[in-house]
């Protein structure tokens, strides 16, 4: 099963609260909790969980239907982006893989799905993300 990126961001904010209480961490080095505040988290896990919801019902989907999931995704995500200004280039790598790979998962031939429609392996997202 995919792995959630907020679910990495998440123990990486528990690694680092561990560190600091052991004392092995300078407290001006901890960032972790700044960077993924809870606000964060839970929107971009609500975006998440409805596209999960959806991308377990496309099975062997047409293409306008696995496209319509991954712009609903998107525009959600610009949405939460928006607010919390949360997504820099790591993030947006991770999302984007979690997106592949939920589709990956769910039958969705991703490569000949984007070359089917004269994009690059990794232009899924493209179109309408603005993180």
């Amino acid at each position: 099963m995919a792995e959630r990126p907020t679910t990495s961001w998440r123990e990486g904010i528990a690694r680092e609260a561990e560190q600091l209480a052991a004392g092995t961490l300078d407290p001006g080095c901890a960032c972790m909790a700044d960077l993924y505040p809870d606000d964060l988290l839970t929107a971009t896990d609500t975006v998440l969980d409805s596209f999960a919801e959806e991308v377990a019902e496309l099975g062997s989907a047409e293409d306008v239907r696995v496209f319509a999931a991954v712009e609903r995704v998107v525009l959600a995500l610009n949405a939460v982006d928006d607010i919390h200004c949360g997504y820099e280039t790591d993030e947006r790598e991770a999302l984007c893989a979690y997106i592949d790979q939920a589709l990956g998962e769910r039958g969705v031939d991703v490569a000949a799905l984007t070359a089917r429609h004269g994009l690059g392996r990794y232009e899924l997202t493209d179109k309408w993300r603005n993180w």
